[in-house]
């Protein structure tokens, strides 16, 4: 049974901490080989279950010193039918992954969680495409119901969540929201925008958010912003807005690079991590609801060492 999924504790208690990059962690720190960036492919053996629970360790020690709990992101981002096939595997494998997924994030909670540190299970979902390109777009309809078996296997197991991640347009999250609201499930909706600090749809930040709450009567419980540097999109929040008490997680990526420089670089970024965190820092300021904060590509547990010891100095 779903512990948090009727009341999320991220949106009641402060401060909430994530896991970072996972995919570049595991390829450029460890020499990991993820065949089309897909980390799920460890969940099929003994060796990369444990790969992974040692990397979700590194975070949850780091987040049980200051924080109010630790959001557990599976590794299903590449999770859906059209790349499960790429990968290797059949589609009839997609409910094996993402129910193993989430079987092995409830370990590490049964191993840290306690009454004044919680730890919800989110099931994090990708886009079926490229997530730096919204090519090949698909209407609402036909997103939520590519989407809706994912979210399904998500609402029948112990996951209180589903996690939207690196979304490029609107009408693909508009999509994955309807499911969830079919299936009965909390979902957050993470925008990833370009060094101008839109989607790469074009489309600014408050046009997407907004627009998507009042299709879908406000169903998200949260947005985030994920795989961009807080550079990118910092200036878009400097107003008063009232969309902007919707935004309660960021997880930036460490370099200041554009998608495209990303995708071109055959060698991780590690940023600047102290510039990393003073961004952090004045995004709390920027942000009245921003409880959960985490990283994307090119981060590791150091930098949200780093991130922790400068958001918590007063």
């Amino acid at each position: 049974m779903a512990k948090y999924r009727t009341a999320l504790p991220q949106l009641k208690e402060s401060t909430f901490l994530t896991d970072g990059g996972l995919e570049t962690t595991l390829i450029f720190n460890h020499g990991i080989d993820l065949p089309h960036f897909a980390s799920f492919d460890l969940l099929m053996n003994k060796k990369g279950r444990k790969i992974l629970q040692e990397y979700y360790e590194n975070y949850i020690a780091i987040s049980k010193s200051k924080c109010k709990g630790f959001i557990l992101e599976a590794g299903t981002w590449r999770a859906n039918p059209d790349w499960i096939e790429k990968v290797g595997y059949s589609s009839l494998q997609i409910d094996t992954i993402n129910s193993v997924a989430i079987q092995e994030l409830e370990i590490l909670r049964s191993k840290h969680e306690t009454e004044d540190f919680k730890m919800p299970i989110s099931l994090c979902i990708g886009p079926r495409g490229d997530g730096y390109s919204p090519k090949d777009k698909m209407s609402m309809e036909i997103a939520e119901e590519y989407h809706s078996h994912q979210i399904e296997i998500a609402a029948a197991s112990n996951a209180d969540m589903v996690s939207a991640m690196t979304m490029n347009y609107n009408e693909e999250s508009i999509g994955i929201v309807n499911a969830a609201k079919k299936y009965s499930i909390p979902v957050v909706i993470s925008y990833t925008v370009e060094t101008d600090g839109r989607l790469p749809s074009g489309e600014s930040l408050k046009e997407a958010i907004t627009g998507l709450d009042k299709l879908t009567e406000s169903y998200v419980s949260y947005f985030m912003i994920n795989c961009a540097h807080p550079n990118h999109f910092t200036n878009m929040l400097k107003n008063t807005d009232n969309w902007l008490d919707r935004i309660g997680g960021v997880r930036a990526n460490a370099s200041t690079k554009s998608h495209a420089e990303l995708d071109e670089s055959e060698v991780l970024d590690e940023g600047d991590k102290d510039a990393l965190a003073r961004g952090y820092k004045e995004l709390k300021t920027l942000l009245p609801n921003l409880n959960v904060i985490g990283g994307c590509c090119g981060t590791d547990h150091t930098h949200m060492e780093k991130i922790c010891e400068m958001w918590f100095q007063e």
